[in-house]
């Protein structure tokens, strides 16, 4: 599929993307996410992947439709839940002082 991405065009096959973006670690998703093999990738990453350019010379609306006329699922990033810092739910001070 050809598409314009950062005023330059690019012929992408699905196939192709999912090849370049195996064995790449997945940074952690702040905005607009895509799954790729299972895998989810912000979708900025995976811009700058496939077209070998800097972050800042594409958008991440360019990346979305670019990604989703080529049938893979982009969507927000995941909901982060907040973890208790001592795990069990007592109170941060109790134990340091040996009481």
């Amino acid at each position: 599929m050809r598409c314009v991405i950062a005023r330059f065009p690019f012929d992408l096959i699905k196939s192709e993307v999912e090849q370049s973006m195996s064995g790449i670690k997945a940074e952690p998703v702040t905005g607009l996410a895509v799954t790729i093999n299972r895998r989810v990738y912000p979708v900025m990453q995976v811009g700058e992947v496939i077209t070998r350019q800097s972050r800042r010379d594409f958008t991440s609306g360019e990346m979305r439709r670019a990604l989703t006329r080529l049938g893979f699922t982009v969507h927000e990033a995941p909901a982060v839940t907040p973890s208790t810092s001592a795990g069990t739910g007592t109170g941060h001070d109790e134990g340091v002082l040996g009481w």
